[in-house]
């Protein structure tokens, strides 16, 4: 998996998880050859990987055995994780929306790693208990549309979206949208609390904590709602109640295509295309093997995208998430990760690793012109990060 051999990495993790789905046995060589997989030989993983053009190496039990003692070794930063059952996968998404839509749908899809996809009503009806990874699709959790009003109020595509979403909340028995966002975000939240991996990219990461802070408190204008946002309602949001992020304002104009003081979007003017990338920070393989897991990459710069929430601003993430990819010159975060329970979570900001500023009605992103996409990458080691096995506590 490092950036010479690998012809396709994204596809790589296609294979290892259809390994693991075959009941093969797996091994994640963390930060050896760029973070390599090392699978059970046979002739199907070998045909699998020659249909998909996934570049690999027979080896013999001697040689696998020599790398394994090489990365014990106190004095290399490698570690040997294994790989124990594919995660069973959820994508929570609107049903008409195509895959393209989305980052990580269209990265499943590319990689061939099965997914299901499910929205509110699934939510609310206790679907989550059956899979172990959640990704939540650039959805606004506070019943603001998207804050698209100002730009898209007369477009057709955004009058039919908060029809649709009218339609489903009085459905399920809700008022209002915001109340019914409200509803499933706390249903995340509890799966995560439970022990569940949750994935977000985009206006999905501010915007879901927005919403739980925001528990009991309406901050939606009358073209949002119907009715007038509460007074005075930034000095109540409680922000104890959210994953991420602390000490943030929440932009009141509707007209404005922000969520809060969160996103660095409009704060990045000194950013040139040219320069955009942030870095990933190096972890402790042997000590610390899930930023690790989650950072692994054939390069440790990673060109950056922007989205509605594009990054995050320092000052606004809470002192014990993690910090995993950053520009340290702007004190902005990109990727950042988590625990809340028994459960983690991991935030990437921005919309499309290699759509640099996607805008609606954008053609697709077509991955097979981008099969060794760092920022793809980071997606993918989220979506096999809990297979790994988990190491029983020392204490």
């Amino acid at each position: 998996m490092d950036d010479v051999t690998q012809t396709n990495h994204l596809k790589a993790y296609g294979i290892t998880y259809w390994s693991l789905e075959k009941g093969n046995k797996a091994k994640w060589l963390l930060n050896y050859e760029g973070g390599s997989f090392l699978l059970e030989d046979n002739e199907a993983t070998r045909n699998e990987c020659k249909v998909r053009g996934v570049t690999f190496h027979v080896i013999s039990d001697t040689q696998a055995a020599q790398i394994l003692s090489e990365i014990s070794s106190p004095s290399k930063n490698m570690e040997a994780v294994v790989l124990e059952k594919a995660p069973k996968i959820a994508v929570y998404s609107p049903k008409g929306k195509m895959p393209w839509d989305d980052a990580v749908t269209l990265v499943l899809t590319y990689a061939e790693i099965p997914f299901d996809v499910i929205y509110d009503e699934e939510v609310l009806n206790e679907k989550l208990l059956l899979y172990e990874w959640l990704h939540l699709h650039h959805e606004d959790f506070t019943g603001q549309y998207g804050k698209f009003y100002g730009a898209y109020r007369m477009a057709p595509w955004y009058i039919e979206q908060k029809k649709d979403a009218e339609t489903l909340a009085t459905k399920l028995g809700y008022s209002k949208v915001s109340q019914q966002k409200l509803a499933v975000s706390k249903k995340i939240r509890d799966f995560v609390v439970g022990g569940g991996f949750m994935f977000a990219m985009c206006s999905a990461t501010d915007s879901f904590d927005i919403a739980l802070s925001a528990e009991g408190v309406d901050i939606c204008e009358p073209m949002f709602d119907g009715d007038p946002s509460e007074k005075e309602y930034q000095s109540k949001i409680d922000y104890s109640k959210t994953f991420a992020f602390k000490d943030y304002t929440l932009v009141k104009n509707p007209r404005e295509y922000e969520f809060s003081s969160i996103d660095m979007t409009r704060k990045r003017t000194s950013i040139k295309r040219t320069s955009d990338y942030f870095s990933l920070k190096e972890y402790s393989a042997k000590w610390d093997p899930i930023p690790t897991m989650l950072c692994q990459n054939h390069t440790l710069l990673i060109k950056g995208f922007m989205g509605q929430t594009t990054s995050f601003d320092r000052d606004a993430i809470k002192s014990n998430v993690l910090v995993m990819g950053e520009i340290k010159s702007n004190r902005e975060a990109r990727y950042i990760h988590g625990v809340k329970g028994k459960g983690m979570f991991t935030f990437y900001g921005g919309h499309d690793p290699e759509d640099y500023q996607h805008r609606v009605g954008d053609p697709k992103t077509e991955l097979d012109l981008h099969p060794n996409s760092p920022g793809y990458r980071l997606i993918l080691n989220n979506v096999l990060f809990p297979a790994a096995k988990k190491k029983k506590q020392k204490t």
